[in-house]
């Protein structure tokens, strides 16, 4: 299956890219993602735990995807 993984700011920099086809086996993970993505060059700004949201809501790694979702690796974001 193929979820689109979407990265901003300092990720999608050190990456290259700020959209990413991944394909992936059915009935795999957020955190199975993550590991994939973990393996791209660049990738090494990505914290351990990132916050990922899938279609617009705040997912754990342990969601389960699905053929088309979109995952989100969101950076920190600083504000006052």
């Amino acid at each position: 299956m193929t979820v689109t993984v979407l990265l901003f700011a300092s990720y999608a920099d050190a990456i290259g890219e700020r959209t990413i086809p991944l394909e992936l086996p059915h009935g795999s993970t957020v955190g199975e993602a993550l590991r994939r993505v973990r393996e791209m060059a660049g990738a090494t700004r990505l914290p351990t735990e990132p916050m990922v949201a899938v279609n617009e809501e705040y997912a754990r790694p342990d969601r389960r995807l699905a053929a088309g979702d979109e995952v989100a690796i969101i950076p920190p974001v600083a504000g006052g």
